[in-house]
């Protein structure tokens, strides 16, 4: 790979003023009072490109080609593993100016959007259209189309809808070759070769650049019922998850996880008696939808009833309002709360079969109280589709051999169970690591060979993703 060329943000600034009509151009000034996002090193670059189209980001990095200047793709900057961190000498693209809604066919339910455009900006254009978006975050309000592909983003509804990659029919970018690579297909049924916009889809901006994307989207279903209930391990609450996407009268919308520590320690749920929840019980948060809310209310009523015993439930409410329902959601989405404790607590998004989860969970335990010190975890999830959260109860960064230890007993078993070491978040810098350790060498190689095809001077993102 050859080297990179040193610019000053400075000198940055002024080479690419006027390289473009549609590129806007931010300098250290102007990044000087900008908030950096999930990670205080991704304005480090000291100079931004805004471009408002795609043959601007064409144009730039064409440029940034020529001169071995290395592009920093960044959406929202709501990332959790460093993905979108800069340096100096980088330049950083930013897909903040591409956030247009391009075109809503409500007809085949489809959407056109620009890479910048949040999801919560989607959901809010999609709303009149009596549609949605098949994915939803706790990020929403932050989160872009395009980092989400890039990322390959989950979320709450991945059980039913499957993640990024199954919502996204058509797609946009730039390469780094500043070639546009264009497949804005509205058809799910493309049998016409290798579809290579995967590629792009989860390369964490190691292959191109995102600008436009075609999706799926669905019919909103407004009216829903949402309850917190006791359960003694996730192989029951998995059971009351499988009841209810069985009902023919109702959709299971979330099915939310947390473990008795995170319980314990959550302010939110000290606004609710829970005097019914016994100690160390996980608490389940469902929510359903039904032709009314009333309907669904009962007949999530009717369905626990059934399986009360059964599933050995320890108790539970269901929301009377749509203020409470929100207040239930408001202990799984401001899942950051440990954070105030344990400054830099160390951090792991990992995911495995549903029926795994209870020995995963028994086992990681037991392996944290091997290394010493009462380590503890904050444990959290989406249960129906395997992907759990975990926070160490610890301020970071650890020591480390602590450090190593701690991963180690976190990754322990996870692939041979048919999971992954990262479920929704990516690699970035923060798992460069164990991408080497737990990742086929097979498919690495490859990896780095299809790299070296679409990016032979490592400009686009370098140092995330180790291919």
């Amino acid at each position: 790979m050859s080297s990179h060329s040193t610019f000053s943000p400075l000198d940055l600034t002024s080479a690419l003023d006027g390289l473009h009509p549609d590129l806007r151009i931010l300098g250290p000034e102007a990044l000087a009072g900008r908030h950096p996002g999930e990670d205080q090193a991704n304005l480090n670059a000291g100079v931004m490109a805004q471009p408002a189209s795609t043959e601007a980001v064409a144009a730039l990095v064409s440029w940034c080609r020529a001169n071995r200047v290395a592009i920093v793709p960044q959406g929202g900057v709501s990332g959790l593993v460093g993905g979108g961190v800069s340096h100096a000498g980088d330049i950083i693209l930013s897909s903040a100016r591409l956030n247009r809604v391009l075109a809503i066919h409500a007809d085949e339910e489809t959407v056109e959007v620009e890479a910048g455009v949040t999801l919560e900006a989607l959901r809010t254009a999609l709303d009149p259209h009596g549609l949605t978006t098949g994915i939803d975050l706790g990020s929403r309000g932050s989160a872009t189309i395009g980092g989400m592909a890039a990322t390959n983003a989950g979320g709450i509804l991945a059980f039913r809808n499957g993640v990024m990659r199954h919502q996204i029919l058509g797609l946009e970018a730039v390469l780094p070759s500043g070639e546009i690579f264009s497949d804005l297909t509205r058809v799910v049924k493309v049998s016409a070769g290798p579809d290579l916009k995967q590629l792009l889809i989860g390369s964490e901006g190691a292959f191109g650049f995102v600008t436009r994307l075609v999706l799926k989207v669905e019919t909103i279903r407004p009216h829903r019922a949402v309850a917190l209930l006791g359960v003694p391990d996730a192989s029951r609450g998995l059971r009351v998850a499988a009841r209810l996407r069985r009902h023919p009268a109702l959709q299971l919308e979330a099915a939310e996880m947390m473990w008795p520590r995170y319980v314990r320690d959550h302010a939110a749920l000290k606004r609710f008696d829970l005097s019914w929840l016994e100690n160390n019980t996980p608490v389940l948060l469902l929510e359903v939808s039904g032709e009314t809310a009333e309907a669904a209310t009962a007949l999530l009523e009717a369905e626990l009833a059934e399986i009360w015993e059964e599933t050995e439930l320890q108790g539970g409410i269901i929301a009377q309002s749509s203020d409470q329902a929100r207040r239930f959601w408001e202990m799984r989405e401001d899942s950051g709360f440990y954070f105030a404790a344990f400054p830099n607590a160390p951090s792991f998004d990992v995911s495995m079969p549903p029926s795994a989860l209870d020995d995963y969970v028994a086992g990681l335990t037991n392996r944290l109280d091997a290394i010493g010190d009462g380590l503890e975890a904050y444990v959290y999830g989406h249960i129906a589709d395997g992907n759990l959260h975990i926070a160490i109860a610890a301020a970071g960064p650890l020591p480390s051999e602590l450090k190593a230890a701690v991963e180690a007993a976190v990754y322990d078993g996870i692939r041979a169970s048919g999971g992954s070491f990262s479920a929704e978040h990516g690699v970035g810098l923060e798992k460069r690591a164990a991408y080497l350790t737990h990742v086929d060498p097979v498919k690495q190689a490859l990896a780095r060979q299809i790299k070296s095809v679409l990016d032979p001077h490592n400009l686009f993102n370098p140092g995330k993703v180790p291919f």
